[in-house]
Parts: structure tokens; sequence; C-alpha cells
């Protein structure tokens, strides 16, 4: 994987879009994010794999626009959930501190 972000990394920069603004990355962030729905709604699991792989991509020249890597954003995000308890709600995982009263 470590490779492959590599890669993702060394083309952006060859196409300058570590210098572009990270606003309209997030743009194409939420453009692949859609595609992803697109192909669940079609049930097309090759669409959905693209449109996976596709925000990956993104989302790694999004936190290398701000000066982060993958990796950091991954570990961070998985520091703050490792611990965390709560249960699944209509197939969706609700956290405790969100599940207030119920």
């Amino acid at each position: 994987m470590n490779d492959l972000v590599k890669n993702v990394e060394k083309w952006a920069i060859d196409k300058g879009l570590d210098q572009a603004p990270p606003e309209k990355q997030f743009l194409k962030v939420v453009e692949e994010l859609g595609e992803v729905g697109a192909g669940m709604a079609r049930q097309d699991r090759d669409a959905i794999m693209d449109g996976i792989g596709d925000t990956v991509v993104t989302l790694i020249i999004l936190a290398m626009q701000h000066g982060m890597s993958l990796e950091e954003c991954l570990a961070m995000a998985y520091q703050e959930i490792a611990g965390r308890t709560g249960k699944m709600v209509d197939g969706v995982f609700v956290k405790s501190t969100d599940l207030g009263d119920q």
C-alpha cells in the first residue's frame, strides 16, 4: 500500500496538483464519492471499486496539499476509534456519546 500511496503522490507532484488550491481538490473528493454512490445505486461492483479507488487518490492529494500524509490521517482516525464504544442502529454504528438516552 505504501508504494501505491507514494506513486500517487509522485503523480500528483508531476501534474502540479500539490500546488493547486485544496478547495478544488475537495470538490474532486466529493465528485468521486458521488461515483461510489452511483455505482451502489446500480449495484455495479466495478464502478464502486473504481469510485472508492478514485476517492482514495483524491484524499491522498488533499492530505498532501495540507502537508499531511494519508498514513498520518489514517493513524489519527484509528487512534480516535480504537477504543470507541457504541452499537449498531439500523445498520449504522453509533458511538456511545451520540446515543443519548436510548
